[in-house]
């Protein structure tokens, strides 16, 4: 059997994740459970903190060359050119509400700036997706250990297709003309929010997500799972990557007609 490429990144990208799992999944709807505001006045609990905490100290002991960005404790410059692009709680809000659908969102980034690893584990979901550059994406889902391959759907008309969004409002503020006239051209448009509404699209149950703002952390882990499932990742202004301050999946088919809605 080949050796799938980056084994050995996401043997530890998954060791992560499980890491993760066993602080957010002891943490959620804990009654001691701390939550702060931060200057952007978005929540914080303990469980974000702890999961950085612990995902930058395994970096350190098995990758001490490596760079790490998060999203509570900023970035620790790269000595070997790669570092590991880390948001450990994506949905705090809904974390710190007893809402379920949240992840940890993990991705390594090459010295070339190319995504070559994502994880996204979601345990009150039961599920955890990943994909390596060139090596596919997959999903591990409740009752079966064994992971299945996902692919982007072949939906080609905006009015059959399916739209995943975090925000009705839309930001920015000039763009929320074309942003109504897009969702009243789809199919259906529900707000699954955050890194589901990503992986729904890899998975092929939805055919475009749309986020207007979004840091890098949010993303990064998100969008090689998406492109590794044939899909398209860019942000509002079409540019492939999860660097764009915004994002747009996609299943390939419909991505500069959903681009050109938005301009």
């Amino acid at each position: 059997m080949t050796t799938p490429p980056f084994f050995a990144d996401l043997e530890l990208a998954i060791l992560m994740a499980d890491r993760a799992d066993a602080i957010t999944m002891d943490r959620f709807n804990a009654r001691d459970l701390i939550v702060e505001t931060k200057p952007d006045l978005t929540p914080v609990s303990d469980a974000d903190k702890g999961v950085e905490r612990a995902l930058r100290e395994l970096v350190e002991v098995e990758c001490p060359e490596d760079g790490v960005v998060g999203e509570e404790y900023g970035e620790r410059p790269s000595k070997s050119g790669r570092r590991w692009i880390v948001d450990p709680v994506d949905g705090t809000k809904n974390f710190v509400r007893g809402v379920p659908v949240w992840a940890t969102v993990i991705g390594l980034q090459d010295a070339d700036g190319q995504m070559v690893v994502g994880v996204v584990s979601a345990p009150a979901l039961g599920r955890r997706w990943w994909a390596t550059l060139g090596g596919g994406a997959f999903v591990t889902e409740p009752g079966s250990e064994v992971p299945r391959q996902i692919h982007v759907s072949k939906v080609s008309e905006l009015s059959d297709a399916s739209l995943g969004y975090s925000e009705v409002v839309f930001d920015p503020a000039d763009k929320q003309p074309q942003w109504d006239a897009l969702i009243r051209s789809v199919w259906r448009v529900r707000g699954y929010g955050d890194f589901y509404s990503h992986v729904l699209v890899a998975e092929g149950a939805v055919d475009v997500a749309v986020e207007p703002g979004v840091n890098l952390y949010d993303v990064a882990g998100v969008a090689i799972i998406v492109t590794e499932a044939g899909g398209r990742f860019t942000g509002i202004d079409g540019v492939d990557g999860p660097d764009r301050k915004s994002a747009v999946a996609t299943n390939g088919q419909l991505h500069d007609r959903i681009i050109d809605a938005l301009r």
